[in-house]
């Protein structure tokens, strides 16, 4: 990151112990990172508080545990490092709406200090172990994912789920999809077929600030009508869909969690990771469905304009929003990053969700 807030969306959200609406049993949490790359709710423990922590109740079930009652815990990963912690069930809302008993992680809390080992060697950071290197006190995804790794419902993977008979004792679990971390706004009892994010247009310098809208639900009200004109792009459940750059064909998100336009181009000068080029560059990329087939030449096809202007001019104003700023990454993908959002209506539709005529997931600017 070129810094803990640049271009990071940040929501408010108040979470309860389920079915109970106290003062002392809610927290209302700010700087909760807005991510459409990935799916559920992720609270630092710190930023909930002790007391809340450890009276939201635990989540249970794990299907291969023994006595189907042992905590369950969470080693999330992200491309920029993991998030490890306790699975918890709470009330969340944002906004007017509320997702009732729902699964969330909360991360870095006391229940289980140590990191399972397949957890900490998978060569990432802990990007969970606190607010500064989080840059947020949690994160709310909203991708077009119900749940956040279906296929720990199928097999005990390393490095995701586990159920923990005691602190010190964690084992490899196979969570049923209902147990699992889930997409909050697929669990509203309304609105809940998708998300607009609606960011201004920046100059090109750079903004101090920006201010924008979350709006639930996509064609349910007048305020989130899917435009006859807008670009829309199938996508798989996990949001993937390809991106072609420089004649590579890489596998690409459209990720309001990474706060730069990540990808491969060794053409553009960098300084780190960061793409410095003498001058503002207009570029553009080719964006293919995740339905598109190269046999029949069926599916959708976009072209998709973008800008990268040299980082190192840019991060000088110490600004909080761009929208060209670029970074480097060697993976054979391309994370459209907040820079993109600006400026537009960024619509999510979730998985199996109907807008319309049209039939989730998918999205759409």
């Amino acid at each position: 990151m070129p810094g803990a807030v640049v271009n990071m969306p940040y929501v408010t959200v108040t979470l309860c112990i389920p079915g109970v609406q106290g003062a002392n049993q809610c927290a209302t949490i700010d700087h909760m990172l807005l991510d459409t790359g990935s799916a559920g709710v992720r609270v630092m423990a710190s930023a909930l508080g002790s007391a809340l922590a450890g009276g939201l109740p635990a989540q249970t079930g794990a299907a291969n545990d023994p006595t189907g009652g042992s905590p369950i815990a969470q080693c999330a990963t992200f491309g920029s490092g993991y998030t490890w912690g306790s699975i918890k069930r709470a009330d969340v809302t944002i906004g007017s709406k509320t997702a009732g008993n729902l699964p969330i992680q909360v991360i870095g809390d006391a229940a289980y200090p140590t990191t399972p080992s397949d957890c900490a060697s998978r060569g990432i950071s802990n990007v969970g172990s606190t607010v500064a290197t989080l840059g947020a006190n949690g994160v709310i995804g909203i991708s077009p994912a119900l749940t956040d790794f279906p296929l720990a419902a199928q097999s005990a993977l390393s490095a995701t789920y586990y159920y923990c008979p005691s602190t010190g004792s964690c084992t490899n679990a196979r969570v049923p999809l209902d147990t699992q971390v889930m997409n909050p706004v697929a669990n509203f009892t309304s609105d809940n077929n998708g998300t607009i994010i609606r960011l201004p247009a920046l100059p090109a310098g750079g903004q101090v600030t920006a201010i924008g809208e979350l709006v639930f639900g996509i064609g349910t009200r007048q305020n989130n009508a899917l435009p006859s004109t807008a670009n829309i792009l199938k996508v798989d459940n996990s949001g993937a869909f390809s991106t072609v750059y420089q004649g590579r064909t890489l596998t690409s998100y459209v990720d309001s969690g990474t706060n730069v336009l990540r990808f491969p181009d060794t053409t553009t000068p960098t300084l780190g990771v960061f793409y410095v080029p003498p001058t503002t560059l207009k570029l553009s990329a080719t964006w293919y469905s995740a339905d598109y087939s190269t046999v029949r030449k069926t599916g959708t096809v976009l072209t998709v304009p973008f800008s990268i202007a040299n980082s190192s001019n840019l991060l000088a104003s110490q600004y909080a929003a761009y929208d060209n700023l670029g970074a480097y990454w060697a993976e054979w993908a391309f994370l459209w990053g907040l820079p993109f959002f600006y400026g537009r209506d960024v619509y999510t539709a979730l998985s199996t969700a109907q807008v319309g005529t049209q039939t989730g997931p998918f999205i759409a600017f």
